[in-house]
C-alpha cells in the first residue's frame, strides 16, 4: 500500500494505466535568430490550438470554473512578456527556440513555486502545461492521447496537467494517483469537478506499478493498494458502494439551513479565488463567500489591474451571491507572493516581512485603486472588507481610514456606495488573536486564517517537511487562541468566521461550533459534508466538549476527546 493525499473523494478498483509523457531532452544550439523566432510563432500558434480544441471538447463535461483553466492558459500561451522575453533571447544569445522557452519558462516556475500559497505553488503546473506543450511543436513529439482511452482503468502517472484531466472519460476512467501534487492543483480541481476519486503526491507509484496490475484507490483516505487479494476487493467494493450512496444522500443538504439539533445556527461559506468559483460555491450550497483571495487578479495580470478591472470583477461576485455575504480580502502579496511587474526588495525571511497589508500601507496607490473599486461594487451586494495580516490596531485603523477616505471622494464625485459594508481583519497573527477584545471596539467581525495562525504560533513554516510535525492545528495552544478571538468579538457583539484549512476539516466543526464560530469557510466541495456533520451536532453538549478541549495538554488528547464525543 502507498500513501498520498487524497485529492478528490472516492474509492474505486481497476486495472493501472500507465501514463508516461515523452521526456525532452533539450541542450543548446546555435541557430538562425530569424529560423527560430518563426518555429517559436508557429508552435504557438498550434499550442493555442491544441488548447482551444481541449476546451471545445471539455465544454458539458467541466463547470464554467473549470473551463476558465483554459482561458488562463490561453492567457499564458498569448502572454507578450513571456513571447519577448523568448524571443530576445534566441536573437540576443542566436540560440535554439526550445533552448530559450526552457529557460525562460523554468524562471517562471521557480518563481511560483518559491510561494507559500498552495493554490500559488499549483499556478506553476499550468505555465509547465503549457510551455511544455509549445516545446512538444518544437521538437516535434505527440504525447499519448488520453481521450482515446475505451476500457476501465486507473491512470497512474508521474503528474497529469489540466489538459490530461479534461480529456478523461469518465466511463472508462475510474481515477488517477499521481506522483506529485496537491489538493489545491487544477488537476484535483478538475477531478473532484468530473467527480473522479484521484490521489496525489503517492512517492515512488511510477516505479512500484506495472501496466495491468491491479489497483484499489481509496481517495477518502489517500491509499492506493496494488494487487489486492480477493478479500480486500470485496472489502473495497463495499466501502465503494458505501460513499456512493452517501454522496446521493449529501444532495438533500444542498438548500437545508445549518443548523444544530438544538437550534444554534451556523454559516456555511465558500472560499474562492475568481469570479468563476462562485458557481460551484453555490451548486454546493455555499450561504456565503467567506474568503475572495484577490490576489489572483494581480498574479494573472501583465501589470497592475486597474480600477475597472477590479471594479468588474467585484461586481459579478456580489451580484452572483445576492443578499449572501462576500468577504474580500484586500491584496495579500509581496515578500514570498512576487509579482513581475512590481519590483519588491528581497528578505531574509519574507513570510515575516514586507507584504500583505504592509505593503498596502506603504503603497498606498495601489491600496486605493483597490479600495475604490470595492467601493463602487459594493451597491451590488453584501461587502464586506478584510485586511490580511494585520498585527496592530494601529495597521487597522490606518487601513480603515483609508476606506472612508476613498468612500467619501467617491460620493462627492456623485457615486453611489452602499451603506452596510462592513470592515473587518483576517486573524493569523497570534498578537491579534490575544488583543482581539480591543480590535473588536472598531472591527465589524474577524476572520480566523489557521493557515498562518498555527505556523506562527508554533514558529515552524508550514511548508517544510522537517518540521511539518508541528502543523497541528487541535494543538490546546491554538485552540485558546481561537477561544480568545471568538470571545473577544462575542463581548462586542461581532462575529467571527474561519477560511483556513481546518474550517472544513470534519474533526474540526463540533470544537468549532463549541467555541462559538459563526461561520466556516472553505473548499465549496467540502460543504455538503459538514453541514451534515453540523446537523447532527447538539450546541450544547459541543460547548462542553470545548471547555474540556482547552484544557486539554496535546493534539492527540483533543482529537481522542472528540473522536470518544462525536459518534
Amino acid at each position: 500500500m502507498l500513501k498520498g493525499i487524497a485529492a478528490s473523494s472516492g474509492v474505486t478498483i481497476a486495472k493501472a494505466y500507465k501514463y508516461e509523457t515523452p521526456a525532452i531532452e533539450i541542450v543548446k544550439k546555435e541557430a538562425d535568430p530569424e529560423v527560430e523566432i518563426n518555429k517559436f510563432d508557429l508552435a504557438v500558434a498550434d499550442s493555442k490550438h491544441d488548447i482551444e480544441t481541449i476546451k471545445e471538447k471539455a465544454t458539458g463535461r467541466l463547470s464554467d470554473e473549470e473551463l476558465a483553466i483554459f482561458d488562463a492558459h490561453l492567457m499564458v500561451v498569448e502572454d507578450p512578456a513571456f513571447g519577448d522575453e523568448v524571443k530576445n533571447m534566441i536573437t540576443n544569445d542566436k540560440i535554439n527556440a526550445e533552448f530559450a522557452v526552457e529557460t525562460v519558462a523554468n524562471m517562471y516556475i521557480t518563481m511560483f513555486e518559491s510561494l507559500d500559497d498552495e493554490y500559488m505553488k499549483a499556478r506553476a503546473a499550468d505555465i509547465r502545461d503549457v510551455t511544455t506543450r509549445i516545446k512538444y511543436h518544437l521538437v516535434g513529439i505527440k504525447p499519448a492521447d488520453l481521450s482515446l482511452i475505451d476500457s476501465e482503468c486507473i491512470i497512474v502517472a508521474h503528474d497529469l496537467t489540466p489538459s490530461d484531466t479534461a480529456q478523461l472519460d469518465k466511463q472508462f476512467v475510474k481515477g488517477f494517483a499521481t506522483e506529485i501534487g496537491g489538493r489545491t492543483s487544477h488537476s484535483a480541481i478538475m477531478a473532484r469537478s468530473l467527480e473522479i476519486p484521484a490521489v496525489v503526491g503517492t512517492k515512488g507509484i511510477m516505479e512500484t506499478v506495472k501496466n495491468g496490475d491491479m489497483i484499489v484507490l481509496d481517495a477518502l483516505k489517500g491509499n492506493v493498494i496494488i494487487n489486492p487479494d480477493d478479500e480486500t476487493i470485496a472489502k473495497y467494493r463495499e466501502k465503494e458502494a458505501k460513499y456512493l450512496a452517501e454522496v446521493v444522500a449529501l444532495k438533500a443538504y444542498k438548500d437545508m439551513e445549518t443548523i444544530s439539533v438544538d437550534g444554534h445556527k451556523i454559516t456555511l461559506a465558500a472560499n474562492i479565488g475568481t469570479p468563476d468559483d462562485v458557481e460551484g460555491a453555490l451548486a454546493n450550497g455555499a450561504e456565503a463567500v467567506g474568503l475572495y483571495r484577490t490576489e489572483f487578479l494581480y498574479m494573472n495580470s501583465q501589470a497592475l489591474p486597474t480600477e475597472e478591472e477590479q471594479f468588474v470583477a467585484y461586481k459579478k461576485v456580489l451580484e452572483a451571491m445576492k443578499e449572501h455575504s462576500v468577504v474580500v480580502r484586500t491584496l495579500d502579496i509581496g515578500g514570498d507572493k512576487k509579482l513581475p511587474y512590481l519590483p519588491i526588495d528581497p528578505e531574509m525571511n519574507p513570510f515575516l516581512g514586507y507584504r500583505a497589508i504592509r505593503l498596502c500601507l506603504d503603497r498606498k496607490d495601489i491600496f486605493r485603486t483597490q479600495l475604490r473599486a470595492l467601493l463602487r461594487a459594493s451597491v451590488y451586494g453584501h461587502l464586506c472588507i478584510m485586511f490580511p495580516m494585520i498585527a496592530t490596531l494601529d495597521e487597522f485603523n490606518a487601513a480603515k481610514a483609508m476606506v472612508f477616505e476613498e468612500k467619501e471622494k467617491l460620493v462627492a464625485e456623485g457615486i453611489a456606495v452602499a451603506d452596510d459594508i462592513q470592515i473587518g481583519l483576517m486573524i493569523e497573527i497570534p498578537a491579534a488573536a490575544v488583543l482581539a477584545d480591543q480590535f473588536a471596539k472598531v472591527a465589524d467581525f474577524f476572520s480566523i486564517g489557521t493557515n498562518d495562525l498555527i505556523q506562527y504560533s508554533m514558529a515552524a513554516d508550514r511548508m517544510s517537511e522537517k518540521v511539518s510535525y508541528l502543523y497541528q492545528p487541535f494543538n490546546p495552544s491554538l485552540l485558546r487562541l481561537i477561544k480568545m478571538t471568538i470571545d473577544g468579538a462575542h463581548k462586542e457583539g461581532k462575529w467571527v468566521g474561519m477560511c483556513g484549512e481546518m474550517a472544513g476539516e470534519p474533526d474540526a466543526i463540533s470544537v468549532l461550533m463549541g467555541l462559538g464560530l459563526d461561520e466556516f469557510s472553505m473548499s465549496a466541495t467540502s460543504i455538503l459534508r459538514a453541514r451534515k456533520i453540523a446537523n447532527s451536532l447538539s450546541h450544547a453538549e459541543m460547548k462542553e466538549l470545548a471547555a474540556k478541549a482547552v484544557e486539554c495538554s496535546t493534539s492527540s488528547e483533543v482529537l481522542d476527546l472528540i473522536h470518544s464525543t462525536v459518534k
